[in-house]
This record gives C-alpha cells, structure tokens and sequence, in this order.
C-alpha cells in the first residue's frame, strides 16, 4: 500500500514537470512570436523596411543593410522600445558610402582696366606656378588677384584645353569676362569699334579647340553717325537701302517692317547709331517708306530731321498730292517734308558733258572728262592725287566750257566716293551720279549716299550700285591657319632662313624671306604659332639646345620688328633632338639646322613643355616649314 502511495506521487509529480515544461515552451514560443511581429511592425511604419527581425527565444535578431548609420541608429532604438533593450542583438550592417561626386571645375577669369581677377575651382593636378606666370604675362604689369581654389579630384576631359584657349582669348582682349568649364568656354568683352569687334570673333572662332562649346558677345560701342541718314529706293530693280540707320532697336524693327511692306526681302545692312535727330526717328523713316510704296516708286532721303521725297516721273499730280498731303499730317512734329514731282528730262541735253573716274583692282586710277576752268583741274589734281597717290593716278582732264552748276562739287564728290570701293568706277553726269563697283566694306554703301547726300544736298539724283565682296573684306577673308603655314612653306622652300656660323644673327640674304613671313603672318590674325630651332650633333648637347634657343628668340624678335602682333607666339630651341636627316653626312647635317613654325597643340600646357613629346613621337604631326643654315653648329 505504502509502495503504490508513493509511486502515484511520483507519477503526479512527472505529470506536472511535463506539463510545466510543455506550458513553457509554449509561453516562450508565444512570447518570441509577439515579440517579433511587435518589432516587425513599429520597424515598418517608421519607414526601416530594409531591416529583417528574427526571433531566439527571447532574443530579439535585427539584420539587414542600414542606408546610413544614424538610420541603423534608429532602427535599434525602435526596437528598444517594443521589448527590453538588453533583448536586441544587433546584425545590422551599414552600406558603404556613395563615393562622393567630383565638384565642377570652373574658371571666371575678369579683365580690365584695374587688372586681372580669377575666382573658382580647379584641379590639383593644374601646374598652378605655370598658371600664374601666363596670367603675368598677360596682364602686362597691371595687378592679378589670384582667388582660385584647388580640388584633390580627377582632372575632367578637356579642361586644359579650354584653360588654355580661354588664356588665349584673355591674351587678345583687354576688357572681357571669361567663364571656363570643362565643357564650354563663354567670353564676354568690349571692343573699342565694330571693326575690332569683327576682327576678335573671327579670331576667336578660328582657334575653338575640339571637344569645346564656345558663347561670344562682343560689344561695340554704338558709331556716332552724322548727319543721321536713311535713303530708300523703289524703281524697276526692286526696293532697296542705300543707307539705313536707327538708333534703337524697336526703331529698327519698325522701319524694317515697313520696307517688307513695300517689297524689301533682302538682308539689309542697318546700322543701330547715336546721333539720332528726334525719339520719333523710327515711326518717320516707317512713314516715308509707305509712302514711297504708294507711289510705287521712287527716291526717299532722310537726313536728321529734313525728309526729301523724290516721286517716279509720271506720277500724276493729284495723285501725288494725296499722297504727300497725309505724309505731311502723319510725320512728327520735328520733322520737315520736301517732296518733289519731277518731269522729264530732255534727251537732248543728256550725257552732253560727263566725268569719269575708274579705279582698278591694282589700285590705278584714271580720271577723264570735263572741268570748268584750269583751277579746278588743279585741286581735282591734287585731291585725287592725296586720295590714292600720286604714282597711282592717270589723268587726261580737259577745261570746258557751260558746264552745269556746281560741277566741280560733284567731281571732288564722286571721287571721295571711289574711295569707298576696292574697284569701280564713278560716272558724273549734268543730272545724275552713278557709283559702281565692288567693296570689301559691308557698309560702304551707306557711306556713300551719306557722303552724297551731304556734298551734293539731299535732292541730289545719284545711283549707287555697290556690290560686297567677302574676299575683299580684310577681316571675313583672313585664310585659315593651316593657309597661313601652307604661304610660309611656299616662301621658305626655295629660300631658307639661315644665320651667321655659330650664332643666332640672321644673315643679310635671309632678311627678304623674313620680310615675306611677316607680311604671311600680319594677315593671318591671332594664331598660336610655335617657332621653334633646330640644330644638327656636332657639338655638346647643351650648347646646341641653347643655340637652337637663341635662334628662334632671334626669329621671333624679327617678326616682332616687322610689326607682327606675336603675342600669341612662343620660341623654343629643341637643339639636336628630333633629327629630319642622317647626321653622319654634311647634307643631313644641314637638313638637321632649321627653324619650324608650327601651330601650338592646343592640348599644351602653358609652358609647352609637352611638345617635345608631341613632336618626338611623331615629327610629320605638325605642318611645317623649315630653314637651314649651311654652317654647321660649333662649340
């Protein structure tokens, strides 16, 4: 009895350890799960989806990769709050940091007056003592503010080359803004006229290295003209300016409009000036034209505040008056009308008496026809003779007699017109004048009737037929810079640059081909041009590098003597290095003694010091021309 008491005991007690066991089991299990999906939820709606909770028994597992550590920060935190922190283990990991991007390297490069500014980034790779020593250079002696900051970052594609392009530009302009990015290069400057103006874009153009966007706003300053003049025509060669002049833009915009209406397609040659008469100038010049094209001819000149209308023979009287009647009403108050009906000239009078005057491409000038008395021959004499020299001139001038009043104005008028043109000639008649021929002045043409219009009054009848030709332009016809070593190699193949024995003097039969260069050289514009000497091996090395160095400097000042604007150039003595020719032989030795002229790579540094690279691994890249001196180089 007692045995069987006690083993019931122990059974109860078995039963109860298995229970409790099982009911623990259960309670952990129930409390890992809820714990969990307490932490899995709070994790989620603060936005950490990126985290992976896990659950051991009581332990709450947090694993995943966190964006940053202040977010891993917070993941731990949160779940801190949902069960007891000493519960967390933390497995999160942080991903690695986005490398940090390169910032934009830029330039803004200021000249003027006061000197030269520079303000940004660029690279630490930059040979910042290089920079500095082109940026003197430049500036002449006028202060330099050198702001630039330095990026321990990659040098970006392209960023030497508008470096070294946006320098060159700065070389050339002495009032500008200069923006440089690896990408594009933007200048804003002021120019002292509209000549300069052309002359800087065209040189700015030509020299864009490769890879490299270009924004260029020249300003020039307005022309003052005087007397302010507009004249327009309609006949049966169609509507057309001989002048053209406003001095804003809406005025030009108006005037414009109204020759369009009048049948005026063309590109017309405008001129926005100072000097304008009257604020009103645009809505007068816009009402003459109309008024021309209701007559469906005719002549109008507008000179400052005095306007001529000349009507087509044939008008009709009532017609006529209709027209200039409301012209009248409509024009501003400080305006003053003249119209005129005029009638047919008698043919019997025409082309009785007539001058002459042709220029020639060549530049000769022959000048024939009627003068009124021995006087007025001589001052036609020397005044053509002043105009366009006296070796120049072929005159076969006669005195005649009842010649029309004032001739001889109009003589001295028709020749300062031929001044204007390249070639062509000018025809003075009783009644008319007639100007032709070609220019290489895009204005040339408002010049002319302005000068007319001022000499000979503004109801005077002249035609002008001036035609622009671009090759004759100065500046538009510049060659290109592969044109300009092409002439120089042309000039130096037959006749070589060559100096005294052992030294840098230019000899005495070198300095026509000199001459030859500079005259190349002062057409071609700002170009980056490199002299650079040669030598052959005899001698120590170091005494040819520093001859070949002299000798180009001696190239380069004689250029400079002629007058050719050499700021863009660079001297460098290369010595023996770079041999054309076998030195073992007294020909290969004299091919070996020459002197380059080569475009500067734009890819070089300031200091050029990688062209010898550039040339040494392969001498035919650059376009050449060389000169040899027959004595050979010496100790």
């Amino acid at each position: 009895m007692r045995l069987s008491a006690l083993f019931t005991r122990l059974a109860v007690f078995a039963a109860a350890g298995g229970v409790s066991y099982y009911a623990a089991l259960y309670l952990v299990a129930e409390v890992e799960e809820r714990s969990v999906i307490a932490v899995q939820e709070t994790l989620l709606d603060e936005g950490h989806d990126w985290a992976t909770v896990l659950g051991d028994g009581l332990q709450v597992i947090l694993e995943g990769d966190a964006p940053t550590e202040a977010l891993r920060f917070r993941a731990i935190s949160a779940a801190g709050g949902q069960v007891d922190a000493s519960r967390v283990i933390d497995n999160l990991r942080v991903t690695d940091s986005i490398q940090i991007a390169a910032p934009e390297f830029g330039i803004e490069i200021l000249r003027n007056n006061t000197g030269v500014s520079l303000i940004g980034l660029i690279p630490a790779s930059t040979d910042r003592d290089a920079l500095a020593a082109r940026i003197k250079r430049i500036a002449d002696g006028a202060p330099v503010a050198d702001l630039l900051e330095v990026g321990d970052y990659p040098e970006p594609e392209n960023w030497g080359d508008a470096v070294n392009y946006s320098l060159r530009a700065l070389d050339m302009l002495t009032k500008a803004k200069i923006s440089v990015s690896a990408e594009r290069v933007e200048v804003t400057a002021l120019s002292d006229s509209a000549e300069e103006k052309r002359r800087l874009e065209t040189a700015l153009a030509r020299n864009t290295p490769d890879g490299i966007r270009l924004a260029v706003a020249i300003s020039a300053p307005r022309p003052v003209i005087s007397p302010f003049t507009t004249r327009f025509i309609l006949d049966e060669d169609g509507p057309r300016f001989d002048a053209c002049t406003a001095d804003t833009d809406e005025a030009l915009g108006t005037i414009l409009e109204a020759a369009s209406n009048a049948g005026f397609q063309e590109k017309a040659n405008c001129v926005i000036a100072l000097g304008a008469p009257s604020q009103d100038w645009g809505k007068a010049v816009a009402l003459a034209i109309n008024a021309v094209a209701d007559l469906e001819g005719g002549v109008v000149t507008i000179s400052d505040t005095d306007l001529t209308l000349v009507a087509p023979v044939g008008t009709g009287q009532s017609r006529f008056n209709d027209i200039v009647g409301r012209l009248e009403n409509a024009m501003p108050d400080a305006f003053a009308v003249r119209a005129e009906l005029p009638v047919a000239a008698d043919a019997s009078v025409q082309n009785v008496t007539q001058f002459t005057a042709t220029l020639s491409p060549e530049g000769e000038v022959q000048v024939r026809g009627f003068v009124p008395d021995q006087i007025t021959n001589t001052v036609v004499t020397n005044f053509a003779n002043a105009m366009f020299g006296e070796s120049n001139m072929t005159m076969r001038t006669r005195v005649g007699d009842d010649l029309p009043r004032g001739w001889s104005v109009r003589v001295l008028a028709g020749l300062e017109a031929l001044t204007e043109l390249s070639n062509g000639v000018v025809d003075v008649g009783p009644s008319t004048l007639l100007v032709r021929g070609n220019t290489g002045d895009q204005e040339a043409s408002a010049k002319i009737a302005r000068l007319l219009i001022e000499k000979l009054g503004q109801t005077a009848d002249f035609e002008i037929d001036v035609t622009y030709v671009e090759e004759l332009d100065p500046i538009a016809s510049l060659p290109s810079p592969e044109e300009c070593l092409a002439q120089i190699k042309a000039v130096t193949e037959g006749n070589k640059i060559t100096f005294d024995p052992g030294s840098a003097d230019l000899t005495a039969a070198t300095q026509p081909v000199v001459d030859e260069i500079a005259e190349i050289l002062k057409k071609c514009g700002d170009l980056p041009i490199l002299v650079s000497g040669f030598t052959d091996s005899q001698g120590r090395e170091i005494m040819n590098q520093q001859l070949s160095q002299d000798r180009a400097d001696a190239v380069l000042t004689a250029l400079r003597a002629r007058r050719v604007p050499v700021s863009t150039f660079d001297a460098i003595g290369f010595g023996e290095e770079n041999p054309i020719a076998d030195n073992d032989t007294e020909e290969g030795r004299e091919a070996n003694r020459r002197i380059e002229f080569s475009l500067i790579p734009p890819q070089t540094n300031p200091d050029y010091l990688s062209i010898l690279d550039v040339i040494a691994a392969d001498p035919t890249a650059q376009d050449e021309t060389t000169a040899d001196d027959p004595a050979a180089e010496s100790e």
